[in-house]
């Protein structure tokens, strides 16, 4: 049985693969301006939110513990995080944004401009429905 996708649904498929390659070239852009990788940044706005154990990093990047360590070891080389031990259990390595850690993410998310200006020109209706959309599509409660 063959499948076929109609043309809409190509069409906004095809839209959504647009906004997340501008979105990507935007961030990996930005986050070379404070003199990081893409990967760095993103786990730095990560830490930002939090201290997180590293496995849980790793599950979020969808990529090797192994891999979240390097980065952290970098991050950590540059002043902008620490590893801390888990109070709730000691055997757990978390990892956390130093002050300076958390500057940096605040001002690399300050400087990504290319989703808020075109979505400062829908209104706030629209914008409800499309957050809405997308969370019901990825099967997250709004």
């Amino acid at each position: 049985m063959t499948s076929r996708i109609d043309p809409l649904t190509l069409e906004v498929v095809e839209l959504i693969g647009t906004i997340v390659a501008r979105y990507h070239e935007e961030y990996e852009e930005a986050a070379a301006k404070h003199s990081l990788t893409g990967a760095q940044a993103r786990v730095l706005g990560l830490l930002s939110r939090g201290p997180t154990p590293m496995r849980r990093l790793a599950q979020q990047l969808k990529c090797e513990p192994s891999n979240v360590t390097g980065i952290v070891d970098r991050l950590e080389s540059r002043g902008f995080a620490e590893r801390r031990l888990d109070p709730a259990d000691r055997r757990v390595k978390l990892a956390a944004a130093t002050e300076a850690g958390r500057e940096t993410a605040e001002r690399l998310r300050g400087s990504l401009d290319f989703a808020r200006e075109p979505l400062a020109e829908l209104s706030d209706e629209e914008r409800t429905v499309l957050r809405d959309l997308l969370k019901r599509m990825l099967g997250v409660a709004p």
